[in-house]
Order: structure tokens, then C-alpha cells, then sequence
């Protein structure tokens, strides 16, 4: 039988990993610090174990030039990020020694956004369960199709999101209209700014019955909406995830990953203690 899929947003869980933990985890001589590969490795273990045993494994990671296509339809665009910790970076090429030790495969695809790459497999593996283990929001469009799954492991309860139990009785609009939703409201996250005036609640008011950006109608919509509507349009393109990136062919194999290895031993396995 085909395995369920987990497809993991590789950034997110080497953020989470960097700053999750309460105390860094060093070397044994205290000179350099492994907080980054230890627990991307914990945490991603954790969750096969508590959640995904049985499923296969893909990790998908942003490429360092995955942001300029969109960038180049708005200078703005992720523009307000800091530059990541040094170590942060550092323990990237770590992690991926780690994904191969442990077999698990995984893509950093160039010019390619982690969330297009991701959007783009969960479209080819159409049919089977996928879960999406990231706290991205720009993945809530990919619910549209009821076999996806978000998987939140850092939640103290429900930890896995579908569009009717959790987007549409939260935010009032479908996983289809997140891109137009998102466009009206802003994205702080990708410096989206959204129009002026119209917070979550004005948002969900104007797509109310499935509307999309095109249909809402004119007398509902103040003037100063109006002039800003051809930038609310472009941002709903820069939001929407592209399924149709450029991807080699085979890289999921629809077999259930082995047990993930404890940190520890990866670490050590790796001479990196």
C-alpha cells in the first residue's frame, strides 16, 4: 500500500529547533554549538513517532535565491526579515548530512520557495494523506484538497488542521479564498501590508459566499479600496503557491520511512559531539 506523506517545511523546523530549545546544546567541549542539528533531528523524530509512524518522509528547504521571483513583482517582499543567526545558517549543511544519515530524503530546489516545492508535490501525490509540518499560514490555500492535512507540533492539543473544522469556522472564508482574504488583509510575515483599513473581519464580510477578489461588489467598497484594488491583485498572485514548479522526477517513493534515529546518536554518528 502507498504510505501517507509528511512533507516538512525544512526552515521552519531549523527556526524552531534554533530557538525552541530552553538551554543550547553544545558540543562536548562547549566550543560550538548544536542546538540547530539537534534538534531539527529531536523534533523531527518526536514527530514520526507521536504522529507520522508509517508515513513517508520529505523535507523541502527554501533556496537562498528561492524569494526573488516574487520580490520582483514587489520590492517589498520579505524585505523587512533580519539576517538569520550565523549559527543558524551554519547548522543547515549539518541537518541535511543529518536527512541523509537518517534516510530521509529531502530538496533545496534553486529559485524555488519551500512552500511553491511543497505545493507542487502535494499536487503530484494527489490521492494519498499528506500532512504539511510547518506553522506557515500561506500553506492553508493547499486544504482546498481534503486530503491535506496541517501539522502543528509545537500545539499543546489539536495539532493537525483541515479547512472545514478549523479554516473556514475561524477566519469565515474557504481554503480557496486564502490568497484573496490574505491580499485584502496583509501578511506581516512576507510584508505583505494588505489594504488600508480592512482587518480579518472586513476581509471575511466582503468574500462572504465564496467571493473572490473579482466579485465583490463595487457599492461594498470605499473609494480608497478601489485605488489600491490592482495592488490587492497582484499581491493575491505573489500569495497564491505555485503547483507546477519545475521538479525532478521520483522523488517520493510512497514507502513508509524507517525509524528516525535518536539525536544523540545522529550526533554522534556524525562526530559531531
Amino acid at each position: 500500500m502507498t504510505a501517507p506523506l509528511l512533507l516538512v517545511d525544512g526552515h521552519y523546523l531549523l527556526h524552531r529547533a534554533w530557538f525552541g530549545f530552553a538551554a543550547r546544546v553544545t558540543s562536548r567541549d562547549k566550543t560550538i554549538d548544536r542546538t540547530g542539528i539537534f534538534g531539527f533531528a529531536a523534533l523531527l523524530r518526536k514527530a514520526q513517532v507521536q504522529h507520522a509512524e508509517g508515513f513517508e518522509i520529505f523535507v523541502v528547504f527554501d533556496s537562498e535565491d528561492g524569494s526573488q521571483a516574487r520580490a520582483g513583482q514587489d520590492s517589498d517582499y520579505k524585505a523587512q526579515r533580519p539576517e538569520p543567526d550565523p549559527g543558524l545558517i551554519e547548522s543547515l549543511s549539518l541537518v541535511k548530512n543529518a536527512l541523509d544519515h537518517s534516510g530521509v530524503r529531502w530538496i533545496e530546489q534553486d529559485g524555488c520557495e519551500a512552500d511553491d516545492v511543497i505545493a507542487t508535490l502535494a499536487t503530484r501525490a494527489r490521492g494519498r494523506a499528506i500532512d504539511i509540518m510547518t506553522t506557515d499560514k500561506d500553506y492553508i490555500q493547499l486544504l482546498a484538497d481534503p486530503s491535506v492535512r496541517l501539522l502543528n507540533t509545537g500545539l499543546a492539543q489539536e495539532r493537525r488542521y483541515t479547512a472545514g473544522e478549523h479554516i473556514l469556522p475561524r477566519y469565515g472564508v474557504t481554503a480557496e479564498q486564502w490568497p484573496d482574504f490574505r491580499a485584502l488583509m496583509g501578511d506581516p510575515a512576507d510584508n505583505i501590508p494588505g489594504i488600508r483599513g480592512i482587518g480579518a473581519k472586513t476581509a471575511a464580510r466582503l468574500l462572504t459566499d465564496g467571493r473572490r477578489l473579482e466579485n465583490i461588489p463595487a457599492d461594498e467598497l470605499r473609494p480608497s479600496w478601489t485605488d489600491q484594488w490592482p495592488q490587492a491583485l497582484r499581491w493575491r498572485e505573489m500569495i497564491k503557491l505555485d503547483t507546477k514548479t519545475d521538479l525532478p522526477d521520483n522523488l517520493l517513493t510512497a514507502m513508509p520511512a524507517a525509524t528516525l534515529p535518536k539525536a544523540a546518536h545522529v550526533l554522534e554518528s556524525l562526530d559531531l559531539w
